[in-house]
């Protein structure tokens, strides 16, 4: 008789499912697509199913995008050297025109065609494009002193107009994190902010941002699967978030202040990360949200 043991998990394995499906079905999930799944050629073609399955399946994705590693490339061809301050990076006016060309002209189109490889349907925009960025000129701040970072942006104001109806129909956008100021001048902006500024404002159910490490860990280095608000900020004054992860979390908080559901942070070394982390009670990665509020009676949080 035919042992149909592995056919039968697979089909368990879509029943999990079937709750997040109804639950987020017609919701924006706004995706910033980063690290090493940006690198590893495997890893690309496995998140751009991923995001093309959510389309089909009735969500709504939005995937902001990073690109440092084709910038250093791009930089390097032109003999320019790179500082950062606080993991940003010193932009002037060449820096920042290299910074525009690569992101939008290649890293943006690399992705793009890569989901349309995949049967969706992509179209690449940047934050200039409808005003969807309006920025200022950001300063850091290091022992009380103002730090100026060139063509490094705040975001002002998100004009979510041409992403709801790109979403509403059957594209999903790609964002490049280039924004721009009253005068036109071009800025470059942090990857995983401009996300959980998209997300803000599109008041989107989900926040998930793919990073290289596991999760949010506790002092015995344990991913912390689901966490609150005030759980992350007491993790950071405990000193046990500490460097880039700081702020990710944090702009994870600023999503749910203004109204997104759930923020994550995930791994994006895993294959097929964002199908374990949205469709999997456990998940993959660590949850970051308000309250604990299960999406079904028998959700496990």
């Amino acid at each position: 008789m035919f042992d149909y043991t592995e056919i039968i998990k697979k089909a368990e394995i879509l029943v999990e499912a079937l709750p997040y499906i109804q639950a987020l079905a017609g919701k924006t999930v706004v995706i910033k697509y980063g690290g090493n799944a940006m690198i590893n050629d495997d890893l690309k073609h496995s998140v751009m199913e991923d995001i093309t399955l959510l389309k089909y399946i009735g969500l709504n994705p939005v995937v902001v995008h990073g690109g440092g590693p084709d910038i250093n490339a791009a930089l390097k061809n032109f003999n320019i050297e790179s500082e950062f301050i606080n993991g940003l990076r010193k932009t002037d006016k060449q820096t920042m025109e290299i910074a525009q060309m690569v992101l939008v002209g290649k890293t943006n189109k690399e992705i793009v065609s890569l989901i349309n490889q995949k049967g969706g349907k992509a179209i690449g925009i940047c934050g200039i494009d409808g005003m969807l960025f309006e920025c200022e000129k950001h300063f850091e701040i290091i022992n009380g002193e103002k730090i100026d970072l060139g063509y490094v942006g705040t975001i002002k104001k998100v004009n979510t107009r041409s992403l709801e109806i790109l979403t509403q129909d059957e594209y999903i956008p790609v964002v490049a994190p280039i924004g721009t100021d009253e005068n036109g001048h071009s800025y470059n902006i942090n990857a995983d902010t401009a996300a959980a500024e998209l997300a803000a404002a599109l008041k989107a159910e989900k926040l998930i941002l793919l990073t290289d490490v596991e999760g949010v860990k506790d002092s015995n280095g344990n991913i912390l699967f689901t966490i609150t608000r005030d759980k992350v900020e007491s993790l950071i004054e405990d000193g046990i978030i500490v460097g880039g992860m700081i702020p990710k979390v944090m702009g994870c908080i600023s999503a749910l202040e203004h109204g997104v559901n759930r923020t994550h942070i995930i791994d994006g070394r895993i294959p097929h990360c964002i199908l374990l982390e949205i469709f999997t009670n456990k998940g993959i990665g660590t949850m970051i949200t308000q309250e604990i509020k299960p999406y079904y009676n028998n959700e496990k949080l």
